[in-house]
């Protein structure tokens, strides 16, 4: 049942019903969220019963076969929709997750203890890196003032001690979008581990993992995948699979899980090595429907309605250089704006004097027109 504070959520006719939307006061106002959460999807949430409440209810304990034919098919859409081998691909519950691990099964390499990444990464990710400074890590960040697309400014921040770099390849506060194969084929030169975090890009930027060089790639479905929280993953070039040693193992981990040998532990041939213990099954159902619905669509469809809706509101701007979202830096006039788009009942979220709107492939042209007319009101 639903309680009676609760608002049912909204359908609306976008795409053959593709996408189900949260319902807003006055009978729906746009959702301009996706930087955060992306829209759920129909197959996803047919998927989640399918795939996960079904089999559960009907099979109990013997329904893992169907849950783990479940994961191997959300890892082959990931391989399909972004590139790369099936066997690259790793589950994990977050970005942060993804990159604790990677990091730890990396061969000592002495006096390299430096992971050098902007100042304006994601803050989880300079996280994980301080926490493992009992691990012997240091944290290097590259300063605000300098710019994070630039290939020659990381270059210049790297040195002697730096041991892996993390790119961000779209920044979540500014939208800034890096050039990742510029950035990594100067890296390459310095003999440096190269890691991506695509969180803010996988499904609204189109791109091929492989055609990248580089050794690691970190994601989740949250946001333009429209599959929810908890499905994270991550992606291991095969080439150096056999050097990561994961210390954070499970019997999934094992290149048989179902063997039950105390004394008898092999690491996974595969990007499973990383996987860890018994594993979530839920958030995977929902994301396969949101990552073959994003793929039926085409990234390349959704990134140019993206541009088209952002050009719609700014005109002058070039907005290739940038991600899906709009960050616009709005200053003194940050309350007055905030205060129009809610009284459109907008859905959207602020940072400091910077407001944020994410326009998908659910979004339309007068909705963009609705935030041109609200940001340069005077």
């Amino acid at each position: 049942m639903i309680a009676k504070d609760k608002k049912p959520m909204l359908e609306i006719k976008i795409l053959d019903k593709k996408f189900i939307l949260p319902n807003q006061v006055n009978n729906g106002g746009p959702y301009f969220l996706t930087h955060s959460v992306g829209p759920l999807t129909k197959l996803g949430q047919q998927y989640l019963d399918d795939y996960y409440l079904s089999p559960w209810s009907n099979n109990g304990g013997e329904a893992w076969p169907q849950w783990l034919t479940l994961i191997d098919q959300f890892t082959s859409a990931l391989s399909q929709l972004l590139g790369g081998a099936q066997d690259e691909y790793c589950p994990q519950a977050n970005l942060s997750t993804g990159l604790a691990k990677y990091l730890m099964a990396l061969p000592k390499a002495g006096f390299r203890n430096t992971v050098l990444m902007h100042a304006h990464a994601f803050p989880s990710m300079g996280f994980v890196v301080k926490a493992l400074e009992s691990q012997g890590y240091q944290l290097g960040l590259i300063p605000t003032d300098k710019p994070a697309h630039d290939p020659q400014v990381w270059v210049d921040h790297m040195n002697e001690t730096t041991a892996a770099i993390l790119i961000t390849h779209v920044h979540s506060n500014t939208g800034v979008l890096s050039p990742i194969g510029e950035i990594a084929q100067l890296a390459k030169s310095q003999d440096v581990r190269i890691m991506v975090d695509v969180a803010q890009s996988a499904g609204i930027i189109p791109f091929h993992i492989p055609n990248w060089n580089v050794d690691a790639v970190f994601g989740s479905c949250v946001k333009w995948l429209c599959g929810g929280p908890g499905a994270g993953w991550m992606w291991v070039c095969r080439d150096s699979l056999s050097d990561l040693a994961p210390k954070d193992v499970g019997w999934f981990s094992h290149e048989n899980p179902f063997e039950f040998d105390i004394e008898n532990f092999r690491f996974a041939e595969t990007a499973k090595k990383f996987w860890g213990g018994t594993p979530s099954i839920a958030p995977y159902a929902a994301a396969l429907g949101g990552v073959k619905t994003v793929a039926s669509i085409g990234v390349e469809t959704i990134r140019a309605h993206n541009l088209k809706l952002m050009e719609i509101i700014s005109p002058e701007h070039d907005f290739t250089h940038n991600g899906g979202t709009l960050c616009y830096k709005a200053g003194s006039q940050i309350d007055a704006i905030e205060a129009r788009l809610r009284s459109k009942h907008a859905r959207f979220d602020r940072r400091g004097d910077r407001i944020r709107l994410s326009l998908h492939i659910t979004n339309t042209e007068d909705q963009a027109q609705m935030l041109r007319d609200s940001i340069y009101q005077h």
